[in-house]
């Protein structure tokens, strides 16, 4: 299976429009397996502050005073 990346929009219409310089690569009826990635709308420094924040958060709640003897290593 060969995987082609490019560009696109979506119409007024709901259609995603595919580049000419690409619909010469398929063939008429050709079946294909297509995979949509859209940028996120979402505040991503926000989200990442959450996950580093829960990862610390789950680092330390193993963290117990029997480790503090490591800490003199």
């Amino acid at each position: 299976m060969k995987a082609y990346e490019f560009p696109a929009r979506v119409t007024d219409e709901g259609k995603i429009e595919f580049p000419d310089t690409f619909l010469k690569y398929l063939a008429a009826n050709q079946e294909v397996r297509v995979i949509v990635l859209v940028k996120e709308t979402t505040d991503t420094e926000e989200e990442n502050s959450a996950w580093h924040r829960l990862a610390a958060e789950q680092l330390l709640a193993g963290y117990s005073e029997e480790d503090a003897i490591y800490d003199n290593i």
